[in-house]
Parts: C-alpha cells; sequence; structure tokens
C-alpha cells in the first residue's frame, strides 16, 4: 500500500490535504496566534473566501499583483452546451463562464480593509481574521508553495503611531516564539508594490521598506507589513480623532508554511506539536 502525506498528495495542483496529526498542529498555531490578536486588543473576524473583483481593481490589485491573481466566474447555462467542459485537459473553456466579477484575495487583510470601507474607526483599532488564500505559482510544492492556502493575519487601523507600534511589538513576538519552538529564523526586507513606482510614496517605500518577512531557510513563513494610509484613502477609511486618513499595517501568518518548517526542523509531527505546545502553552 501507498503511504501519502500532505506533503504530496495534491503537491502539484498546489492543493494537499492535511491528515489528523498536521490539522492538529495547523490549529494550535492559528489558536496561538488568535490569541495573541485577542490579548492585544483585536476583534476576531470571519470574512468571505471572495471578493468583487471591481473592490480589488480598485484596491490596484490586479495592476499590483496581476501574476498571482485568480478569478471565479459562473458557468453560462447557455454556451456550456455549446463549449462543454474539457476532459482531456481537465477543464472549463473560457468561452462557457461568465463575466468574472470574482476575486479569491492572495491575503486575509483585503477583506478587512473593504469590510471598515466608508467608517470611521478608533485610533487603536485591531481586527483578526483567518481566511483562504489563493495565488497563481509558477510551481506548487506541498505545503512550501500552494494555490489555496490559510493565512492568520492581526491587522491595525488607526493612528499612525498605532499601526508602526502593531508592527514594532508583533516582530519582538514572532522573533520570541520562533525561538522557543527551536526555529531559526532570518528577517529581510521585502517590497509590495502599494503605490506608483513613479510616485513619492514609491520612492519612500524604497528608503524605508514596508515589508520584512520572517524566512526559515529559503521560505516566507510570516511578514509584518504597513500600507501607510493607502488603503485609508482608497477605501474612505477615516479616524474618528481627525477625520483624516488611517493608517494601516499586519502581520500575517502562513499556516501551512509553518507546518512545513516545523516538520522539517523537527523530523516530524509529533516533534513539532511538542515543540509549539512547549512554547504557546494548552490552549483552551
Amino acid at each position: 500500500m501507498t503511504v501519502t502525506t500532505p506533503e504530496t498528495v495534491g503537491a502539484t495542483r498546489g492543493l494537499p490535504s492535511l491528515g489528523p496529526e498536521a490539522t492538529r498542529l495547523l490549529r494550535l498555531l492559528d489558536d496561538t496566534f488568535e490569541r495573541w490578536g485577542i490579548a492585544a486588543g483585536a476583534r476576531p473576524m470571519t470574512m468571505p473566501p471572495l471578493l468583487p473583483a471591481a473592490d480589488l481593481a480598485r484596491l490596484d490589485y490586479y495592476d499590483n499583483f496581476p501574476h498571482q491573481a485568480v478569478l471565479a466566474a459562473p458557468l453560462d447555462l447557455e454556451k456550456r452546451l455549446t463549449t462543454p467542459f474539457d476532459g482531456e485537459r481537465g477543464h472549463w473553456p473560457a468561452a462557457s463562464l461568465e463575466p468574472a466579477g470574482l476575486g479569491l484575495p492572495s491575503a486575509s487583510c483585503y477583506a478587512v480593509y473593504l469590510d471598515h470601507q466608508g467608517r470611521q474607526v478608533a485610533d487603536d483599532t485591531l481586527v483578526t481574521v483567518c481566511s483562504w488564500c489563493f495565488r497563481k505559482e509558477t510551481h506548487y510544492e506541498g505545503m512550501r508553495r500552494q494555490l489555496g492556502f490559510r493565512m492568520r493575519e492581526i491587522v491595525a487601523i488607526g493612528a499612525r503611531e498605532h499601526a508602526e507600534d502593531h508592527l514594532t511589538a508583533f516582530t519582538a513576538r514572532v522573533d520570541a516564539f520562533a525561538e522557543a519552538v527551536g526555529l531559526p529564523l532570518r528577517r529581510e526586507a521585502a517590497c509590495d508594490p502599494f503605490f506608483d513606482k513613479g510616485g513619492s510614496k514609491a520612492l519612500l517605500q524604497r528608503l524605508t521598506p514596508v515589508k520584512y518577512e520572517f524566512l526559515y531557510e529559503d521560505l516566507a513563513i510570516a511578514s509584518v507589513n504597513t500600507h501607510r494610509n493607502f488603503f485609508g484613502e482608497r477605501c474612505d477609511i477615516t479616524l474618528a480623532s481627525t477625520g483624516g486618513p488611517a493608517f494601516t499595517s499586519c502581520v500575517a501568518f502562513g499556516l501551512e508554511r509553518w507546518l512545513s518548517a516545523l516538520t522539517r526542523r523537527h523530523g516530524g509531527w509529533e516533534a513539532a506539536t511538542r515543540a509549539v505546545l512547549d512554547a504557546a502553552g494548552p490552549v483552551t
């Protein structure tokens, strides 16, 4: 009998399944990260898995991340009869679909900003969510690189100081947790193209990075990100204290990537789970 693991089932399609041991560890990690957010004052929320493509386009998502974009469209009930499912290639032809009006976001925080659009917020607003995210990749590899995966985020919306302090606090927390679970991480500056490449904000981003990734070997398993007031302006999220656009930042955890890193480091599910339990304590 062939024994399969989450690293091999569906790996080439970017859609691996998780067995009981992996599921237990994923839930333990997510509960731990969510608990950090709640302890800091974050409101836990649940966001939809799909977002209107028009809203994502308004946030320049399809200009900034076209290589990652995944769209969803319903079948055209009439055209499907003349352009049926292609069994040989394993897909529906584009001609048999209605226009793709829904997008599958590549990060959890987009839904948070869209949920707060047109609203005034307190200077120290925090939200935590865990959502399915989707990214088209050049290749897929077990739990390291997936088409669909889960991302826990803790999102700050409010004053500039609040957004900055959020990242400082959680950078220290990620570093401490990684050391406690025996996972040597290195922190590297990265770049997210949220700003017009020719604009002053793009120059500022090059001088002061807006994203830092935490890497195990060659794999980014977490990141801290500041967007300054980009989403505050685009989503018309304003501060109740001043009326000005809110600043935002987030800390993100790719849960399946943590599973991959921990099991590679510790050699298996039991040892990896024990390391997390010892570091985080039982989650009730």
